[in-house]
Order: C-alpha cells, then sequence, then structure tokens
C-alpha cells in the first residue's frame, strides 16, 4: 500500500467536498458542482436515460443495457460465477471463453437475477412517524422493522416490482425503491480468463493495467429478448484523456460517515478478523485444489473471489491503520460535536449518539467472536439454514420476520434456495472441515457452539459425515421440504437439515441479541446523526453507499505514481510488452489467440484507462458514460491507492480503472471473429 501522506490534506468537512468526490444518488445528483467545473447540464431526461439504462446484478456487480434487444454489459469477474456453474469438465467456459453465435447457443444463468430502478419514493414521513410513542430502542426497531415491510408489502402488491426501503444518510432518509426484475439472463460471450483478469493476483488493484475485463449477457423475457429504447449507445472511439466522465453503477458499502468509535472498532477487531478468515479460506481450497485438474477448476472461482477481497480488505486495515486518517477523522468529528453542542436544541436532540454507538460497539465486541467465526463455510449449510428458517417465518406476521423473509423478498430468495447450479461435495467437505478447524482455534472447544457441532469428534469427521449424509444438491428435495412445511422440516433426518434444527435456536438468540443491544441502538443513533447532519448542511453531500444506483462524475487523467506519472490509457502494444517482460510466464501469459492473432489488431487501440471518478465496490461493470449519454468503457477496478475509499476520498491519486470501449470492440472483430455481435453493439 503506498503511503496515505496527502489524506492528512484532505477536506472531510461536509461543506468541503473534494472535487469530484461522491457516489450521489439519483434525486440528488451532483449538477451544480458538475455545472461549476465542466460547464455541462445534467438535465432530467439525461438522468432517465442513464438510470433507466443501468443494471443492478445479485452476483454483487453492475451493468447496463448496450442494444434494444437486451444486451447486458458487466465484467467478466462479475459473470464469473454463471460461467462456473454452467462449466464441465469437458467445457471449461472459464478459461476458454464462451461466444454464443445464434440465440439458441445462449446458455441460461441456474440463479441470476438483474434490476432496473424504474421509480424511487421518499418515504421518511411515513418510517420515522411510525417511530414515535415508542419508549426505546428496541421498541423502535420493531415498529422501524414492522413499517418497512409494510411499505415493501404494499408497493410489491400494487406495482409488481421489487420494492427496497433503502436507508440513506444513516437513517436521515428512507427510500423506496421500485426495481423491474428479470431471472431470464443468458450468456451470450466471454473471453478467456486469462485476458480478462490479465496480470493475476498481481496486478490487481494496480495501475497500469491490460485487462479485457468484460463478459455479455441477454436479458429475455417471457421467453424473448426485451425490447427497449432505454439502452447507452455504444462509442467506439471511447473515452478520451481530459473528457468528463460518468460512472452510473451499485456501489456496494462504504463508511465515511462512520463514527471513530465504529472505526476503531473496525481497525482493531473486525478487519483482522475478516483477513484471518479470508487467509484460512483460501489456503484450504488451495490445498484442495492441488488434488487435481477437476478440484481446481471447480474451486478457481471461489479462489479468486477470495483473494480479491482479500486485497481489498488488506487495503481498508492500512488505510485505517494509517495515523493521518485515524486523526483527519478525529479532528472531523469533534468539528461536528462541536457544531452540534454550540446549539442548544441540536445538543438536546442528538448530543448523546456518538456516545450510545461507542457503548452499542463496546458490546458487540464481546461476543465478535460468535459473529465471525461460528460457521461452516459451506453452501449445502447456508442452504439447509434457509429451508429451516423460511419454513418457519413464512407463518409470521410479515415485520416480526427474520431480514431476507420479508415478502417483498421471498421471490429472489427462492431463485437462489432452487438454483440448479452444481455443489461438489468433495469440495464441500474440504470447506466445512477447514472452517471448523478456525472455529476451534479461535472459540476453542468448550464453547457452546464448537460442542454442538463437533460433538467430539474432528473436523474431518463431522464434515465427511454432514456431507455424506444430505440429498441438498438436489434442488427438487429442497423444493419439497419447503413445500412441505414445519412437519416436513421437522421430520426430516437430513444430515444438513438435523444441524441446521440444532443451530436454529442458537442462531435466533445471537440475532435478537445483536437487535437489542447493537443494531437498534445504533440504528437510533445512527438516525439522530444524519438528522444532525440535515441541520448542519442540508443535502449539500452524498450517503454512504447502499448496492443502490449512484452517479459519480469524474475525468480522464493520470496521476503521480512512485516518482513518476501513471498515463490515462494503456493500449494493446504494451499488452505485448508486459508479457514480453515477463517471458510470457504466468500470469502474463497470452491466450494463443492473442498470440497468433497479434498481427491482426491496431496495436495503438486504448486498452484500459483511469478516471477520477469516485467508486468502490460493488461498481465492478458499471458503465463509463460521457455527457452524450453514450458508453466509453467499463469499469473494472480501482487502483491501490483507492483502497482506502471506504472511508476516505483522496483525489490525486485515488483512481477508478476502465475497460475502453475501443479495445472490446477491436477484440470482438479481430481476433473472436464476433463481428455479428460488434455489430450489434453499434447499430
Amino acid at each position: 500500500m503506498v503511503s496515505m501522506k496527502r489524506l492528512v490534506l484532505l477536506a472531510l468537512t461536509f461543506t468541503t467536498l473534494q472535487a469530484e468526490e461522491g457516489m450521489w444518488t439519483f434525486d440528488n445528483p451532483p449538477t451544480r458542482l458538475v455545472q461549476d467545473k465542466y460547464n455541462f447540464a445534467i438535465t432530467p431526461q439525461w438522468l432517465d436515460h442513464v438510470r433507466l439504462s443501468s443494471i443492478r446484478l445479485n452476483d454483487g456487480g453492475s451493468g447496463s443495457f448496450v442494444s434494444p434487444t437486451g444486451l447486458l454489459l458487466t465484467n467478466h469477474h462479475v459473470a464469473l460465477g454463471q460461467l462456473q456453474k454452467n462449466s464441465t469438465p469437458e467445457r471449461d467456459y472459464v478459461k476458454s471463453g464462451f461466444y454464443a453465435r445464434t440465440s439458441e447457443e445462449e446458455i441460461k444463468s441456474p440463479d441470476l437475477e438483474v434490476n432496473v430502478l424504474v421509480s424511487m419514493e421518499n418515504v421518511t414521513a411515513r418510517v420515522q412517524d411510525a417511530l414515535k410513542g415508542a419508549r426505546n430502542a428496541e421498541q423502535e426497531f420493531a415498529k422501524r422493522k414492522d413499517v418497512i415491510a409494510a411499505i415493501e408489502r404494499e408497493s410489491l402488491e400494487k406495482t409488481g416490482f421489487r420494492s427496497d426501503v433503502v436507508t440513506l444518510y444513516q437513517g436521515g432518509e428512507y427510500w423506496l425503491y421500485r426495481y423491474k426484475k428479470y431471472t431470464d439472463v443468458r450468456i451470450v460471450f466471454a473471453p478467456e480468463q486469462q485476458i480478462a483478469f490479465y496480470g493475476g493476483d498481481p496486478d490487481n488493484f494496480t495501475y497500469p493495467r491490460y485487462d479485457l475485463d468484460f463478459a455479455l449477457f441477454r436479458v429475455y423475457e417471457n421467453g424473448r429478448p426485451i425490447q427497449s429504447q432505454n439502452f447507452l449507445r455504444w462509442n467506439p472511439k471511447g473515452a478520451a484523456d481530459g473528457e468528463l466522465v460518468f460512472v452510473s453503477g451499485h456501489p456496494g458499502s462504504t463508511q465515511r460517515l462512520d463514527t471513530l468509535a465504529q472505526l476503531e472498532a473496525e481497525r482493531d477487531l473486525y478487519e483482522p478478523s475478516i483477513l484471518k478468515i479470508y487467509h484460512s479460506r483460501i489456503d484450504v481450497l488451495k490445498k484442495y485444489s492441488a488434488t487435481g485438474p477437476e478440484a481446481t477448476r471447480r474451486a478457481m472461482a471461489q479462489i479468486f473471489s477470495l483473494e480479491n477481497s482479500l486485497k481489498a480488505y488488506d487495503g481498508r486495515l492500512k488505510g485505517l491503520q494509517d495515523k493521518r486518517v485515524m486523526d483527519a477523522k478525529r479532528a472531523d468529528e469533534a468539528k461536528f460535536k462541536a457544531q452540534v453542542a454550540a446549539n442548544p436544541q441540536w445538543k438536546a436532540a442528538y448530543g448523546n449518539a456518538w456516545d450510545q454507538i461507542a457503548a452499542a460497539e463496546k458490546k458487540a465486541q464481546t461476543r465478535f467472536k460468535e459473529q465471525y467465526f461460528h460457521g461452516l463455510n459451506s453452501s449445502l449449510a447456508n442452504l439447509a439454514q434457509q429451508v429451516v428458517q423460511y419454513v418457519a417465518e413464512i407463518k409470521k406476521p410479515d415485520g416480526e420476520r427474520l431480514a431476507g423473509y420479508h415478502e417483498s423478498q421471498l421471490e429472489s430468495l427462492r431463485l437462489g434456495m432452487f438454483s440448479p447450479a452444481p455443489i461438489y461435495p468433495d469440495m464441500e467437505i474440504a470447506r466445512i472441515t477447514g472452517a471448523l478447524e478456525l472455529d476451534l482455534a479461535e472459540a476453542g472447544s468448550n464453547d457452546p457452539w464448537v460442542k454442538l457441532v463437533m460433538n467430539g469428534k474432528s473436523p474431518r469427521d463431522v464434515a465427511a459425515e454432514l456431507v455424506n449424509g444430505t440429498k441438498l444438491t438436489d434442488p427438487e428435495v429442497r423444493k419439497k421440504l419447503v413445500e412441505g412445511g414445519e412437519s416436513a422440516v421437522a421430520a426430516s433426518t437430513d444430515s444438513m437439515i438435523v444441524l441446521a434444527r440444532k443451530l436454529d435456536p442458537v442462531r435466533r438468540e445471537l440475532t435478537k441479541w445483536l437487535e437489542d443491544n447493537v443494531q437498534s441502538v445504533e440504528q437510533r443513533a445512527g438516525e439522530q446523526l444524519g438528522k444532525a447532519r440535515f441541520a448542519a448542511f442540508g443535502k449539500s453531500t452524498y450517503p454512504d453507499a447502499t448496492f443502490t444506483l449512484r452517479l459519480s462524475y469524474g475525468q480522464v487523467k493520470g496521476y503521480p505514481m512512485n516518482g513518476t506519472i501513471a498515463p490515462p490509457m494503456t493500449t494493446m502494444f504494451g499488452l505485448y510488452d508486459r508479457s514480453a517482460s515477463f517471458g510470457n510466464k504466468g500470469p502474463f501469459e497470452l491466450p494463443q489467440r492473442y498470440v497468433e492473432g497479434r498481427d491482426k489488431l491496431d496495436l495503438s487501440t486504448p486498452l484500459n484507462f483511469v478516471s477520477s471518478n469516485d467508486i468502490i465496490g460493488g461498481n465492478s461493470g458499471s458503465p463509463v458514460v460521457n455527457k452524450n449519454g453514450e458508453i466509453v468503457g467499463l469499469i473494472f477496478d480501482g487502483n491501490i491507492e483507492s483502497l482506502v475509499g471506504d472511508f476516505v476520498y483522496e483525489g490525486e491519486t485515488n483512481r477508478a480503472v476502465a475497460v475502453h470501449t475501443a479495445a472490446i470492440t477491436e477484440a470482438l472483430r479481430k481476433l473472436y471473429g464476433a463481428e455479428a455481435l460488434a455489430n450489434e453493439l453499434l447499430r
């Protein structure tokens, strides 16, 4: 991680945002900021066009429509899970790539849901009115949960759209987001992973880069490709150096509005624990992969995801450990506290919020190992838990159910529960064994959860008995259990269901304890801080990311790096130079078609570029859009300097990394023989 000495200069107060900072909601776009700096007027029509062309994928990424017949562009690494689930030992679409030359050859994704944000409604008043009369944080939590479930259920019944109530500004605002949902999503094109993730883990979160990290799906409805006027026209020239560009995507989560107490807990406890878990899981899967080529194929996607997360969390932790970052946060919080304390009305209403959050954080830490280490790291165990909880929760009033089981969420939940995607028993045994070994080391053999699961046996024996005694690999078995209800689940002798029944009361007790002692307190105090910010600053700033649609603006430009300058763009010349510099070995090896097709290419074609757009994890697959509302690039990463962006934004060196549309066009036409697909993009 590079030095963060510049972060001491950050203007972190809410009244002095850095230029180009912000992941802005579409109801509150950075219109004035863009107008003042770039003399470009963001119009409602432009916003609607971009919003309705943007897509959220339940695999955890973003995308966009790029043709009137449902072509969906995203990253290869976002599509990786679906490619893996459709692959076999004979046809490895991750390694070899895939191209459907006809619609009949397009491959159905087993469990992919995509969402398009069709409307937004401010429901803050209704949520906050429902909290009146609550005597404590626990009652507020219950009332808030009940009214949110009611709003979502009513909207679903009225419109048929997926309906999510989104918390913004830590509860300062609540918005109802309605999504058009599609679940018939078919794979059209993906390059080889070796070129999509060129440079492998060594190059991940770095720049300059040379990745062709893209994939194309097609979205269907009622058995036919959707027909839509809401798509981004393809600009084959792509982004230019110095150009104003926008990113429309779904950043997952940031913590820029967290209190100092929350950030200190992240630094001292939670982030190190997550890193420990990731290291353990990667080690387990790499040992499993070493058992043979088929094991390597099966584990590859999970290893990729874990290594990507590991590097991201390592960057987050280094940022939190940087004294300048924390000193700047401390100074910002002190200034905000002083503003609140100076106003008697604000002090009475909001002054205790920081202390309440700090107390809740201390209480949460007393049971953090149960939250982080008690688990089986198993697809089968997760499905068993869902089945056991599903049959119990759907009998309850909607507002009293566990998170994830509300009426508005059930259709999406069932899509995953009944997915036909393959589950590999031998890999499940390895994963469960590793998870239990880590839990045993962290919690000890006398821990009640460990005793309940292990029952005096070794981790390996427990894992083998659980996996060999279950039939949940078959989605029809899961369906029959759910359809049979609580009686069928209670009578089941399936090993995974039996264990899930035993663990269910333990999990529910921990969930209730966290709700009563941590979540309810932090929600109430966070809402107070949200109101305080509005009282002090209005909506001159943006809320933390929540995996909802956001707009960022920036400029294509290089940055100072390692005593030199990082260029705004790389080219295909650079790709071949990087390969030659490493002897075309390891993660720098070129796929054979690139070796053989070099002379077909215009090597001056831009390949990747960087911009000052403010992005975070979840933005992967987001379109980079120009002033005309055309797509000129595809976000796939951030540089190493951006990893602290969960907590702060530093505009001088923080960069988003994108694939250039010119490179995609060049490769489709000249290397993959995908002329028809390129023509569809360009029409």
